[in-house]
């Protein structure tokens, strides 16, 4: 596998995380306007981008394959669990 050939696999992998880290994003800025207005959008969608890669990543280590759809579960958790922490954690405090 060429150097160029690995950078395409990354990539490949890591772009499920980049969309739906995005997506999600976007519709959590939509649903809890009131909650999320002092958070940045960027801000945002780093913590839920970087979740969800995390999550991506776990599945892999977990189930020894990428492509499964526990893993794409996984993923949608942590990238959850990334948006509350970066903006709705203490929002209702």
């Amino acid at each position: 596998m060429s150097p160029l050939d690995a950078v395409w696999h990354l990539l490949n992998f890591l772009a499920p995380a980049f969309g739906v880290g995005l997506a999600t994003t976007a519709m959590a800025r939509l649903v809890w306007r009131r909650e999320l207005r002092g958070a940045g959008f960027w801000r945002l969608v780093v913590w839920a981008c970087s979740a969800c890669a995390l999550g991506l990543v776990a599945a892999l280590i977990l189930f020894g394959r990428d492509g499964k759809m526990a893993g794409y579960g996984l993923m949608l958790a942590t990238g959850s669990l990334g948006l509350w922490w970066a903006g709705l954690r203490g929002a209702h405090a």
